[in-house]
């Protein structure tokens, strides 16, 4: 049996690289962001959308791929709304993509859904509107349930907690949501991810044959800063001389105790970011070399596979990276979404990425 997906709000594709590797076939991806957009089809053989979600209908996208069944939807909405970091009010104009998401499960009348967020999602300053989207969802006949994951505990090397809605037609058995998988609880740690990559070149150039691995500069005092902080450690092992201002206090007065911080290899990583190409945003210090760690080690991280391609600039290609699902983790609960769908084991291993086209907004204006 075919199962039929596609994944809005696609990013990288590190969602759909866990589908598809899990058997699912991938209708297409949608994404706005022009970067992300043209990463996917670098990537993926089906179709990516460069269009705003809120443009899109059901018809649009069946009749754009092809088909009259898509079994199911899922996607990561932007989550900078409800990040726990945010500072100013709640309400944020990226809020509404998570009814976006919620509409378009409803006019695919898709078998089930999994949508992706920050653990924001389910605290204060989401709580209006995991309301109003699992009313929507319940209204048209899904059972709607969450459950927060820390990508650890499915295999990744990284601590990463992100919390999953997922639901299914109401009249169908529950959906077991997978179980945690690391046996006897080892991790796998940093150096289990990068400990085998070669130091990057001093002179900031790449790797030879892998452009991601190269030496982010470092200002001379974030130099002598990185020299100072252990395997581990971060802006506290500074003296308070080389603290900047806002941190001379310490960290259990003013938090932020990760930030200038090194990675320990013994461990899984700390969660990689949008901003994981500077140290001083976080705990992304190479573990025994004096600078940060690259766009290579932070892919190595999040579990994409190093012949997987990223368009744009450092800045923006750390963005792609770390707003992903981890591929690993994705394909650990896409295995048993598959299996759910059609009864079958899953191949848990479907073909594997290769180059795709991109279809610019130009080409379809708004999808009707």
């Amino acid at each position: 049996m075919t199962v039929h997906a596609v994944d809005v709000f696609c990013g990288a594709g590190g969602l759909s690289l866990g589908m598809q590797r899990a058997g699912f076939n991938l209708l297409c991806g949608v994404d706005s962001w022009s970067v992300a957009a043209a990463t996917y089809a670098m990537n993926f053989a089906h179709p990516v959308l460069d269009t705003d979600v809120a443009l899109l209908t059901a018809d649009g996208i069946m009749r754009h791929c092809g088909t009259e069944r898509v079994d199911a939807v899922v996607g990561g909405p932007p989550c900078q709304g409800f990040s726990v970091q945010r500072i100013g009010p709640d309400s944020d104009i990226r809020n509404n993509l998570v009814l976006e998401f919620a509409r378009l499960v409803r006019e695919l009348d898709a078998s089930m859904f999994l949508m992706e967020n920050v653990p924001g999602l389910v605290g204060k300053r989401g709580q209006r509107l995991v309301s109003a989207f699992e009313a929507q969802l319940t209204d048209a006949g899904y059972e709607v349930e969450a459950r927060i994951v820390n990508a650890a505990e499915y295999g990744v090397p990284q601590s990463r907690r992100r919390v999953f809605y997922y639901g299914w037609k109401h009249g169908r058995e529950p959906f077991r949501f997978p179980p945690p998988g690391c046996g006897n609880g080892r991790f796998r740690t940093v150096w289990d991810a990068i400990g085998d990559l070669p130091s990057p070149p001093a002179d900031h150039s790449p790797l030879p044959g892998d452009p991601l691995h190269r030496r982010t500069r470092l200002a001379p005092i974030n130099q002598e800063r990185i020299r100072l902080i252990p395997p581990g450690g971060g802006m506290e092992d500074l003296p308070a001389e080389l603290r900047v201002n806002c941190h001379k206090k310490g960290a259990a007065e003013i938090g932020h105790r990760y930030v200038y911080g090194r990675l320990a290899p013994d461990r899984p990583a700390a969660t990689i970011t949008a901003r994981f190409d500077s140290f001083t945003r976080g705990r992304f210090g190479h573990p025994y070399e004096h600078r940060n760690i690259t766009l290579r080690e932070g892919a190595r991280l999040q579990t994409f596979p190093d012949d997987f391609r990223f368009a744009g600039t450092q800045e923006e290609i750390a963005a792609l990276i770390g707003n992903a699902v981890p591929p690993l983790l994705a394909e650990r609960i896409a295995v048993a979404m598959y299996v759910y769908l059609t009864g079958a084991a899953s191949s848990a291993r479907g073909p594997s990425v290769s180059t795709g086209r991109q279809l610019e907004q130009s080409d379809h204006g708004r999808m009707m």
